[in-house]
């Protein structure tokens, strides 16, 4: 039972880089497999739309190797999770855009948003790579 009062003690501390690098790990893959369901549904009509399936993957690889190397942690952890925040934020702003090519737009905004594309969807895919972030900006557990 002395794992808890050690964790607590990390948490306090700042220190959740390897904790958090694998969180990143499992929540790229997770959303990765959902993107890349959605896209297909889709008929992935745009090849930007492949960019979220292709990082999901190098994001949970980077998650696992920051979780494994301190290295890895502040190399590739951050430059990879960089790299999906900004995609996150891209999608965001093409699913916005794909709203308001519904007929009426925005000003069908209540019909348009539940019928196209998934407005906040891609902001999770940029909380993930935040998370990859932050596990790089943590100290290490002890």
């Amino acid at each position: 039972m002395r794992l808890l009062p050690r964790v607590a003690r990390n948490v306090r501390h700042g220190r959740l880089e390897r904790s958090l690098s694998l969180l990143m790990a499992g929540g790229a893959l997770i959303t990765s497999a959902e993107i890349y369901l959605e896209h297909d549904r889709a008929s992935f009509g745009n090849r930007v739309m492949w960019w979220p399936v292709v990082l999901g993957p190098l994001a949970a690889a980077a998650g696992v190797a920051g979780f494994a190397s301190r290295r890895a942690a502040h190399t590739a952890l951050p430059l990879v999770s960089a790299a999906v925040v900004a995609n996150g934020l891209q999608g965001t702003y093409l699913h916005a855009r794909g709203v308001a090519r519904k007929p009426g737009g925005w000003s069908m905004a209540r019909y348009n948003v539940e019928m196209g594309p998934p407005l906040f969807a891609p902001l999770l895919v940029t909380m993930v790579g935040g998370m990859g972030l932050l596990a790089a900006a943590l100290r290490r557990e002890r």
